[in-house]
């Protein structure tokens, strides 16, 4: 169902929005988490450390493709809160034509280079070829990687943010069952891991294609708005890219660092592994208020309200430092037992050092909150091309750690890596949004 932020309190709509996201992001946590949980315990440390060591590549590529899809989503947000039916109709078919050839291109390009790449990231001769077989699995299924962001994005412009949540809990529940089969029974190793993952979230690609044609009218698209246009092309290219650009420079700082984890040994990777396994999962909660924002900022400034969006931003905030608290309570509480689903008791230095990482983490959540309410917002009021620079200062921050800290600190200096780089975000974003603030200001004085 339609759902129109413009009208309403604040707080309530940006709970009611972000509450189904959250669901589904834990979810999707979930059954990652599942999979780690199966090749940890049934194939071991190694195999552990070999689908961790592909975390940041997969987040450089796969973050890439959800960004662009999450941008393309943006002008169909904003058309939306403005009640311009047709002009959201030819953004929503230019999206789709779009989205078939990145899916293409990327997936060529990064499946041609992906040893390549392992090999320039240093990954440990014991665990490279598993790295490499679970990875190039995930790489081939970019395409439903595309089908069911971009229409799970399009069903949250139009704020039904419910319906992707429960077909993708259905994935997640078939994720498990897959992981179970692929891994134990058949064993395919970890390339069963991938499989599992690529299946399911194609089913949750379909799922959610088949309910917006059969259940949202305005949907429905006649011949003439179904056709390619430049002009509208270039537009979403415009939110799209720089999007996807912003996950893809946040991840080169990871990939930097991950290179820098992996020439330490394999056992700093399992120990990163498991506490960002965990750690992924406790701050779903503020990429739901991200993913909240944009849609909220897109579809008020599309309606032209900016007294709203500074009333949603306040309360957004407020909901993540409260979270954040309870996140840090935690993580110091029940932060081992966590890791136990991943590491067995006797892994002794692993647990020691992966708890290291969670709790160093954990004090730095609302640095992390501000970065994804902020720079969503900012990219739903329209301009993903600044929110770029923040991508890039976390970029900066994570190769400062990985080429000049872990050196001399080792371990350590790894569990500081992202505080540091969400703080170096937050330096840029909050004076950023001030100015588009003021420059949306102007901009709607003279309309």
């Amino acid at each position: 169902m339609e759902k129109d932020m413009t009208k309403g309190n604040p707080m309530r709509l940006i709970l009611g929005f972000a509450i189904p996201l959250l669901l589904g992001l834990v979810f999707q946590q979930f059954y990652s988490m599942v999979d780690a949980v199966i090749v940890g315990h049934y194939l071991g440390v190694d195999a552990l450390a070999a689908v961790g060591a592909t975390g940041s590549v997969n987040f450089l590529i796969i973050g890439f493709c959800m960004g662009i899809c999450n941008g393309f989503a943006i002008p169909i947000a904003q058309e939306f809160g403005a009640k311009h039916e047709g002009e959201l109709k030819k953004f929503v078919a230019n999206s789709v034509w779009l989205s078939v050839i990145f899916a293409v291109v990327i997936t060529i390009v990064v499946s041609l280079l992906c040893r390549p790449i392992l090999q320039l990231m240093r990954t440990p001769g014991n665990i490279i070829d598993g790295s490499y077989n679970y990875i190039i699995i995930i790489f081939l299924g970019i395409p439903v990687v595309f089908l069911y962001n971009m229409t799970a994005a399009i069903l949250r412009s139009l704020g039904d943010s419910k319906t992707p949540v429960v077909f993708l809990v259905m994935a997640a529940v078939m994720n498990i069952f897959l992981d179970v089969f692929c891994i134990v029974v058949l064993p395919m190793g970890v390339a069963g891991a991938a499989v599992a993952t690529v299946v399911s979230q194609a089913v949750a690609g379909l799922a959610c294609l088949i309910y917006m044609r059969k259940k949202f009218a305005i949907l429905k698209l006649s011949k003439e708005e179904s056709r390619w246009s430049w002009n509208y092309g270039s537009k979403l290219c415009n939110m799209g890219i720089p999007m996807g650009l912003q996950y893809s420079i946040t991840a080169i700082g990871s990939v930097i660092l991950q290179s820098a984890v992996n020439g330490i040994d394999s056992n700093a990777v399992a120990a990163v592994t498991a506490g960002s396994k965990v750690s992924m999962l406790l701050v779903c909660p503020f990429d739901a208020m991200g993913s909240t924002m944009a849609t909220y900022g897109g579809q008020n400034v599309g309606a032209g309200d900016l007294d709203r969006v500074d009333k949603g931003l306040k309360d957004c905030c407020l909901l993540g430092l409260l979270y954040s608290l309870i996140a840090l309570g935690a993580v110091y509480l029940f932060g081992k037992q966590l890791l136990l689903l991943f590491l067995d008791a006797g892994e002794v230095e692993i647990i020691g050092n992966a708890s290291q990482f969670l709790r160093i983490n954990a004090l730095f959540y609302f640095p992390l909150a501000l970065v994804n309410i902020v720079r969503f917002l900012i990219q739903g009021m329209g301009f993903s091309k600044l929110a770029v620079f923040a991508g890039a200062f976390e970029m900066l921050a994570r190769s400062l750690a990985g080429f000049l800290l872990v050196p001399h600190w080792g371990f350590a200096a790894v569990c500081f890596a992202s505080p540091l780089a969400w703080i170096f975000a937050d330096a840029f974003l909050i004076p950023a949004f001030f100015h588009v603030r003021k420059k949306m200001a102007a901009i709607l004085s003279r309309e």
